[in-house]
């Protein structure tokens, strides 16, 4: 599988990601099994976060990782923290204790990243800072991203902040794409003109932060996927038709949609099923057109001006 620079780190990785969130359910033999077939496919990324199974799929992974065919520095390890139950928290004491208790449950001394989850609106960046420089310096993190958050917030944390940003994790697919919607509409008197991301795209880009796409098949934070829905019949005929044509599964299609933005951004995908891991990972030799890149656009119920 080729590969995607983090942000400006040395890290490079596998342009697909898998996380992790749905692992608690999994016993350690599954696991295992899950992770070899990444890895068999080509992933080596595995994204976590601190509250994924109240921190039991943390747990779940280390204990398939010691019994799967995977090596802990073949791959890289990412963690989130900063949500807690019914609040945000980007204190020091947070990030530091949030960190720890990850690197225990997943059995390693150091994360390749971390990430801040859910914008803290109380958040010190000062005491961001001092976490960050105290993980850095112990060796217990090696890369610093954030989590949903608009530009303002991030250049906010980088006035502060001494390490570089290299990611920000953010809900796009064929069928959730307003970072991509504003950008088609301006200076039109429409709803999709509306910038609610404060142009995180271009923002991105400019800025070499690396998007990492979560839910990259669900059209809504909580709603459901799109694929095989009834309420998206043209998305699901065009992702067939392509499909087809291309000798891949419709939810490879939807991944390679992603990949074929110039943006080089990373999506995680979710599942548990070793097969579909494999199927979903033929992406990365998929190669969409312009046309049918905007074919589908549209095809999940957008309109160009």
């Amino acid at each position: 599988m080729k590969k995607v620079q983090l942000g400006t780190s040395s890290l490079h990785s596998a342009r697909i990601g898998l996380g992790c969130m749905r692992m608690a359910g999994q016993s350690a033999k599954e696991a295992a099994k899950v992770i070899d077939a990444a890895v068999e496919s080509g992933m080596d990324l595995f994204d976590h976060a601190d509250i994924y199974g109240k921190g039991v799929s943390e747990k779940i992974f280390s204990e398939g990782l010691k019994i799967s065919d995977v090596k802990r520095e073949d791959i890289l390890i990412q963690s989130k923290c900063g949500i807690r139950s019914g609040w945000f928290d980007f204190s020091k004491e947070h990030i530091l204790s949030s960190v720890d208790s990850s690197l225990k449950r997943l059995n390693t001394d150091y994360l390749d990243t971390l990430l801040l989850h859910r914008p803290d609106t109380l958040m010190e960046p000062e005491e961001v800072a001092d976490a960050f420089d105290q993980l850095e310096k112990s060796g217990k993190v090696r890369v610093f991203g954030v989590s949903n958050q608009h530009p303002m917030q991030v250049d906010l944390l980088k006035k502060y902040v001494k390490q570089p940003l290299a990611i920000n994790q953010l809900q796009l697919s064929l069928a959730h794409s307003p970072m991509i919607d504003g950008g088609f509409n301006v200076n039109m008197a429409n709803e999709p003109a509306v910038v609610r991301e404060g142009y995180i795209l271009e923002y991105s880009r400019l800025n070499d932060m690396t998007i990492q796409p979560w839910s990259p098949f669900q059209h809504g934070m909580i709603e459901g996927v799109f694929i095989d829905n009834p309420l998206f019949p043209e998305l699901n005929a065009k992702l067939s038709e392509l499909a087809l044509a291309k000798s891949v599964t419709p939810s490879a299609i939807a991944i390679a949609w992603i990949l074929r933005h110039p943006a080089n951004m990373q999506p995680i995908i979710g599942t548990m099923n070793p097969k579909r891991i494999s199927e979903i990972a033929k992406a990365d030799e998929v190669t969409l057109s312009r046309k049918e890149w905007y074919e589908l656009y549209q095809a999940g119920g957008k309109d160009l001006p």
